[in-house]
């Protein structure tokens, strides 16, 4: 599991969190979070793409345990990582946009590079 962050939530919590989010993302390109969500997800995230460039049984294994939507983990192996071939990590960008309004929690956008 990539990280440390607790997150202020339980291991099966924070796992299904970021399973989530990693999904999302990769489904929409981009999402809106917490600074600290979006370092978790980053993480996670950048490692389902890498294992995607590789394309054997267990790469597709490991993703498909992880992605909780067959589509999103099919897009992975056939749109997304072919895409970012010859880039040695480095595919999300994390942009801060300021406190959120209700709990002034710092906010930012993730996205795909």
């Amino acid at each position: 599991m990539p990280g440390a962050r607790k997150l202020g939530r339980t291991t099966d919590h924070r796992r299904a969190m970021l399973r989530a989010m990693v999904t999302y993302l990769l489904e929409n390109g981009k999402i809106e979070t917490t600074v600290t969500r979006a370092k978790e997800v980053r993480s996670a995230a950048e490692k389902m793409i890498t294992i995607g460039k590789t394309d054997s049984l267990h790469a597709k294994r490991q993703v498909y345990a992880f992605i909780t939507k067959e589509s999103v983990a099919k897009k992975v192996f056939d749109e997304i990582s072919p895409k970012y071939k010859e880039r040695n990590g480095g595919y999300t960008r994390i942009i801060k946009i300021g406190p959120r309004r209700g709990d002034a929690a710092e906010m930012a956008i993730i996205e795909l590079v």
